[in-house]
């Protein structure tokens, strides 16, 4: 029998016997402890990451809504499935259930332990087995989760990646791809469906970044060590983390140009009014808000010439710079490109290697910060028109040299 219970049966008898006692409020104080308890636990805020001019907060309030994120999150991807969409995701129950035979295995060692050294009667000399001697190298563990969440992870990402240039591609689209797209939409009755496909797939990321979090601090938690915190990195160091995704960012500004574009749009992008382009002193950052759970903010301001990027690129570790400024950092001319990148060549702010050649121009924030930044956007334009034609010109001069063997 539990104490409270315990305690109101024997002061109910004291009263009983007409014996006005005073009493402890034992149920009542137990009250409000609890709500303090779930008051705490209903805004959890995720680490913060930096990454050379990508900064991005996720702020996670998950509790608020009495349910446990595994049921959450399992009842988002069916209702995923049931849209006839076939998107990967994290086996959230299933690690879950990796984990707690590891739990019960602790529990059995931890039994034996206490019985080996109440049995020993010489204390300094008897080695004890303790739970933290094989939580290093966990043989439960080690050989199914992380194999199991990293590939899991893989195809999240990638399915992410793969829906978002469809998706973008098709929003930037020139031509009579352009026109055959509003045709199609138009007889299909499917307007504000690029809209409603972008959310879905911002969502669709948020849902999955949390779980990976989510199952990497149970893991910590329970083996005591910080093995899922070193996962992470690593995760982040293999570019699968899906918050360092260049394509998340794209679809925040995609969401804030279709609700700017024109009144046709503003009603569907209602969707999504999460999204902003925030100035704080100056500095800009995109902000996305689904609901008073998620939260995500991302930094616009170049980390080598300090001021808001233009000509927008992503390296593929996640960085964001000034198109200008990556050539300059890759020591390649813009004429050549970021391909033309030694493959030794560093990311400024990480130190990686090898993340030139696969850098991605953001095309939907270069024309939401046109639009929003116009006096800004032309200067930059100007100064750098100058250094473009005289980096033209040098090439191919080069070039007419080495033609004629000059």
């Amino acid at each position: 029998m539990k104490f409270c219970k315990k305690y109101q049966e024997y002061m109910e008898t004291q009263q009983h016997h007409k014996k006005k006692l005073p009493s402890v409020d034992f149920k009542n104080l137990k009250k409000i402890l609890k709500r303090c308890r779930n008051n705490r636990r209903s805004e959890e805020s995720l680490s913060t990451y930096s990454s050379s001019g990508l900064v991005i907060t996720l702020v996670i309030n998950i509790i608020a809504q009495n349910m446990k994120f595994c049921k959450k999150y399992q009842e988002y991807m069916e209702t995923q499935q049931h849209q006839k969409k076939k998107l990967p995701s994290v086996g959230f129950k299933k690690l879950k259930k990796i984990l707690k035979r590891c739990r019960n295995t602790d529990t059995i060692l931890s039994e034996n332990s206490h019985r080996s050294q109440s049995v020993s009667t010489d204390s300094s000399s008897a080695v004890v087995i303790t739970p933290d001697h094989h939580r290093h190298h966990c043989p439960v563990c080690d050989g199914t989760f992380f194999p199991s969440l990293l590939k899991e992870m893989s195809e999240v990402v990638g399915c992410f990646n793969d829906r978002a240039r469809k998706l973008l591609d098709e929003h930037l689209a020139t031509g009579f791809h352009k026109y055959f797209a509003w045709c199609r939409d138009r007889l299909q009755g499917n307007h504000g469906g690029l809209i409603q496909e972008g959310k879905d797939l911002v969502g669709y990321a948020i849902f999955n970044a949390i779980a990976m979090r989510k199952i990497l601090k149970k893991y910590d938690k329970i083996h005591y060590c910080k093995h899922g915190q070193a996962f992470r990195s690593q995760v982040q160091s293999m570019h699968i983390e899906i918050l360092q995704s260049p394509w998340l960012c794209e679809l925040i500004a995609f969401h804030i140009n279709l609700r700017e574009t024109n009144s046709d749009t503003r009603k569907a992008s209602e969707l999504f009014e999460g999204c902003s382009l925030v100035f704080n002193d100056g500095n800009p950052s995109l902000s996305c808000e689904l609901s008073d759970t998620f939260k995500l903010e991302i930094d616009l301001t170049c980390s080598i010439c300090l001021d808001t990027v233009f000509d927008s690129v992503s390296l593929t570790c996640g960085h964001i710079f000034c198109y200008m400024c990556a050539c300059k950092s890759g020591s390649v001319t813009i004429i050549d490109g970021l391909k033309a990148a030694d493959p030794t060549s560093k990311c400024p702010l990480c130190r990686e290697a090898g993340v030139y050649e696969g850098a991605l121009h953001l095309d939907e924030l270069n024309i939401l910060l046109n639009r929003r930044c116009p006096e800004y956007w032309e200067e930059r334009l100007q100064s750098e028109k100058v250094e473009r034609i005289r980096q033209a010109k040098e090439y191919w001069e080069s070039q007419s040299r080495a033609f004629l063997g000059i």
